[in-house]
């Protein structure tokens, strides 16, 4: 009896081109063919989120200070957002998907990897047919990779949107047949492969290491023993080779907030006023997930960029404000050197699970403590956050939080 042929696997990662930009223009047509971006306003050291194709020929592009992206484009339209289109745009184009198959791993908003295996069509024909619906049905522009794999599937299509320099969107389609992964990667530089960060491109430079193709040929043994697990991982991914399913698992590893301050803040009251209020709200996106953790994490940033995170381990899960408020406080008093400006301050929860109460045979306080919580949460949501606030919140002598 013949053994069955394996099937090559077809995977397509969708990129929807500016799409915070695109949904924008499809509400304002006046909006075409200008330079324009989604993003913070640069009083608020606000930084942007999305730009047109018109305004990357400035040299704007995302995650680029708001200030500077005026400074190289001082007609840039800035628009503060509507993130509940956007996220009503991409359940759309979801939806579409679904009608191809429902091996689909979204991984952002506006990105997403589908599985397409088991459709007889070329996988360039599945591609094409997806871009022409998705801007048919939903007006939205979007690029596709295609290969045998997640990893090539998605670097494919960063060199193809790459390839179009002009003020429009790319619309791109690059397909890499099977057996070509290792061909396509070898000239692009090493830094396009998943896992290697400015300090790894740095090591590898050292060296003499400058491109994927450079990277296959070295000897994984040496690799290895220099990088550890890492060293392996990065040659098998050097080599196309990535055996990653497609997931249609979401599971939350993590909830945080975080907030940029418009001035950098050296005042310690103001500083834990505003971890109360981040802790609050991640104790609500908890709640609200039925989720409960046992890390309590802080982010601080400063005024130079460097970035310090530091957490602690509970011995029991926790979705209420004060636990989270404490422990992220503890933290603070702990590792904030007093008097250093902070530009940005965040509190997180991790290693989450679905709640369950500790039972006490004496001591009910902790179900006096969930009793209230969900007294406080039913006041917020009839009249609003601010309904009910802590004390420390609302000193009179304190101006409001200037943030962004």
């Amino acid at each position: 009896m013949a053994t069955p042929t394996a099937i090559t696997r077809k995977i397509i990662h969708l990129d929807l081109d500016a799409f915070f930009c695109a949904v924008e223009a499809l509400h304002d047509p006046a909006l075409q063919g200008k330079p324009f971006a989604v993003g913070g306003r640069p009083e608020h050291r606000g930084v942007i989120a999305s730009c047109s194709y018109p305004a990357r020929l400035f040299g704007v592009h995302s995650a680029m200070p708001t200030a500077r992206a005026l400074q190289l484009c001082p007609d840039l339209i800035v628009l503060p957002g509507h993130h509940h289109e956007y996220s009503s745009y991409s359940h759309r184009v979801i939806a579409h998907l679904h009608n191809l198959t429902d091996l689909i791993e979204q991984i952002s908003i506006d990105e997403a990897f589908i599985d397409v295996s088991e459709l007889r069509a070329p996988a360039q024909q599945i591609a094409a047919e997806l871009q022409a619906t998705i801007m048919r049905e939903v007006q939205l522009p979007c690029s596709l990779g295609v290969a045998t794999n997640k990893l090539v599937a998605k670097i494919a299509n960063n060199v193809g949107k790459r390839s179009s320099r002009s003020g429009t969107p790319p619309m791109a389609i690059k397909v890499v047949p099977p057996g070509e992964e290792a061909a396509f990667l070898a000239p692009l530089p090493v830094n396009e492969l998943w896992g290697v960060g400015p300090k790894t491109a740095s090591e590898l430079e050292s060296l003499g290491i400058r491109t994927i193709g450079d990277l296959a040929r070295w000897p994984e043994a040496d690799l290895t023993a220099r990088f550890g697990k890492h060293g392996y991982g990065l040659v098998q991914r050097a080599r196309g080779i990535d055996d990653r399913p497609v997931s249609t698992d979401h599971e939350v590893k993590s909830i945080s907030n975080e907030i940029t301050f418009a001035r950098d803040v050296a005042d310690e009251a103001k500083l834990k006023r505003t971890l109360c209020r981040l802790s609050e709200s991640v104790g609500r996106r908890l709640r609200r997930a039925e989720l409960a953790g046992n890390t309590v994490k802080i982010k601080l940033r400063w005024a130079d960029f460097t970035t310090l995170t530091r957490q602690v381990t509970l011995t029991e899960l926790t979705d209420r404000d004060d636990d989270i408020y404490r422990n992220a406080q503890q933290l603070l008093d702990n590792h904030w050197p007093r008097g250093k400006p902070v530009r940005l301050i965040g509190v997180g929860v991790s290693n989450l699970e679905p709640p369950r109460e500790q039972l006490h045979l004496w001591d009910s306080a902790s179900q006096k403590g969930r009793r209230l919580q969900e007294a406080l949460d039913q006041v917020r949501d009839r009249f609003g956050r601010d309904a009910i606030q802590r004390a420390m919140e609302v000193l009179p002598d304190q101006a409001p939080d200037d943030e962004s």
